[in-house]
């Protein structure tokens, strides 16, 4: 199996920014790649290097892990490192997460019951 079939670096790299609540100006500053290097990685016009990749998502506050597909169970490429960061926030961080998720689902059932 090739890169782009079982990873979208641009939809991860993106997510992730979305989470650590970081720009694109704001990610270049901490990594030292180029916002728009950044910009067409997101963008799906560029293909990073996985140690660029992993620098990307480091700043963002997660890890890079890599693994043999054929070691890959059925319905590989969840994304754990979301699962990962979730367990290391402490019980209270959690907590507000979820308020906060919450909160934005209410608003999205809310939206579309006027639609």
């Amino acid at each position: 199996m090739s890169y782009h079939e079982s990873m979208d670096a641009g939809r991860a790299l993106r997510d992730a920014r979305g989470r650590a609540g970081v720009s694109q100006r704001g990610l270049s500053a901490r990594t030292g790649v180029a916002q728009p290097t950044i910009a067409r990685i997101e963008a799906g016009r560029e293909d990073p290097r996985v140690a660029t990749l992993a620098r990307l998502m480091d700043a963002c506050g997660l890890e890079l892990h890599a693994a043999p597909a054929r070691a890959l169970p059925t319905g590989a490429g969840v994304d754990r490192s979301l699962i990962r960061a979730m367990l290391a926030l402490t019980p209270a961080e959690r907590l507000r997460a979820l308020v906060d998720e919450a909160t934005v689902l209410s608003r999205l059932e809310g939206a579309r019951q006027l639609g």
